[in-house]
């Protein structure tokens, strides 16, 4: 993983590598290729793992599925939260994660690295890349969110 940038709110610090992007609800999007390449990994932010609680369960679609940006890539369910993923950008599943069905804990103890959900080979990504927010600015929405929740606790 490369540079970290991080925050600390309350007692919670929350990491946001700095070699993906992100969108507003809370998954990254890792390139596999060089500069031009077309299939992407996605997981859960270190934010959206903590806030949910320690998973369950996490069902992604199938390999095959045709999901667009926005669309339900799949579900986790926690103790505190029953949550829908929203893809981060439109493609089809070409891998998903083997360890989610036997130990979906591995999301909140590495979710930058051996908890990623899915592969998936984009198909619109030009025109849905400048939705994604770049790291700084996945760090300033989500300690707004963090913020947010604090003051009405």
């Amino acid at each position: 993983m490369s540079d970290v940038l991080e925050t600390t709110v309350d007692k919670f610090t929350f990491k946001v590598p700095t070699d993906r992007v992100y969108n507003r609800e809370g998954l990254w999007v890792f390139w596999l290729q060089p500069a031009g390449g077309t299939r992407v990994r996605v997981g859960l932010t270190d934010y959206l793992q903590q806030h949910s609680g320690d998973l369950a369960f996490a069902t992604i679609k199938p390999v095959g599925t045709v999901v667009g940006a926005g669309e339900e890539l799949g579900d986790i369910e926690t103790v505190k939260v029953n949550l829908s993923l929203l893809a981060p950008v439109s493609g089809t599943v070409v891998e998903v994660n083997p360890a989610l069905e036997l130990t979906p804990e591995v999301v909140n103890r590495d979710p930058f690295g051996e908890g990623w959900l899915a592969v998936l080979e984009t198909t619109n990504l030009d025109a849905e890349r400048g939705a994604l927010l770049q790291p700084a600015a996945y760090l300033a929405v989500m300690t707004q969110q963090v913020e947010a929740e604090l003051k009405q606790s």
